[in-house]
């Protein structure tokens, strides 16, 4: 009996205070680093974010990139 060897699924949130918005992994080799640096031009927020996660849950994993500006600490 072989075991199969499967990728699991990624889904990236933007954490926004209008609400959140779910991104489409846009290359599985690419790191959550990368994929934020990707979609930074797209929304700039994303410069000043960070990378949280990944949570896993079902057959997939999450990763939250969240806004740095105007936090303390």
């Amino acid at each position: 009996m072989a075991i199969k060897k499967e990728q699991l699924r990624r889904s990236f949130i933007i954490e926004r205070r209008d609400g959140d918005i779910t991104l489409p992994d846009p290359d599985n080799n690419m790191t959550p680093d990368q994929v934020m640096q990707f979609y930074s031009n797209t929304y700039p927020e994303l410069v000043t974010s960070s990378c949280q996660g990944p949570v896993y849950k079902n057959d997939g994993m999450t990763f939250t990139f969240k806004s740095t500006v105007g936090t303390k600490g």
